[in-house]
């Protein structure tokens, strides 16, 4: 497996070559960086766009949304992830249709909030494992 580039404005990180960059559907998110995807139980989506929150008022608005939604919070922490504080958490949502975990990293660095969103159903630790990669090689140019 080889690692690709990602690269959009300021925005740079890594991901492995069994990833798809998908186009980002900008039309009804305008702040969509990035949609990727791993066969057909994985997205991620990267989002950016400015904001006047913090890392805690985010990490509470985060989970009320998940709980709002039905979903149960399994994990929810600040941590230190290429070289910048984040918001970690892992969450999951059942509908009718489908049920799925959540996995979430939120930077906010000069103004700006950097969302990595991966929704998932396969359980399988593989595409965690290199989801985490990519947010590693997170960088802000």
């Amino acid at each position: 497996m080889e690692n690709k580039l990602f690269q959009s404005g300021n925005v740079s990180f890594e991901y492995p070559d069994t990833w798809d960059i998908e186009t980002a559907d900008t039309f009804s998110n305008p702040d969509c960086i990035a949609t990727l995807s791993k066969g057909e139980s994985n997205l991620l989506n990267v989002v950016s766009f400015p904001t006047e929150t913090n890392l805690d008022s985010y990490k509470e608005f985060m989970e009320k949304c998940i709980v709002d939604d039905g979903g149960v919070i399994l994990s929810s922490e600040f941590i230190q992830i290429a070289s910048m504080d984040a918001i970690k958490l892992h969450g999951n949502i059942k509908t009718r249709d489908i049920t799925f975990d959540i996995h979430t990293y939120v930077f906010i660095q000069e103004g700006n909030i950097y969302i990595f969103e991966l929704r998932t159903a396969d359980y399988s630790s593989e595409a965690i494992n290199e989801y985490a990669d990519l947010i590693a090689s997170f960088k802000l140019e």
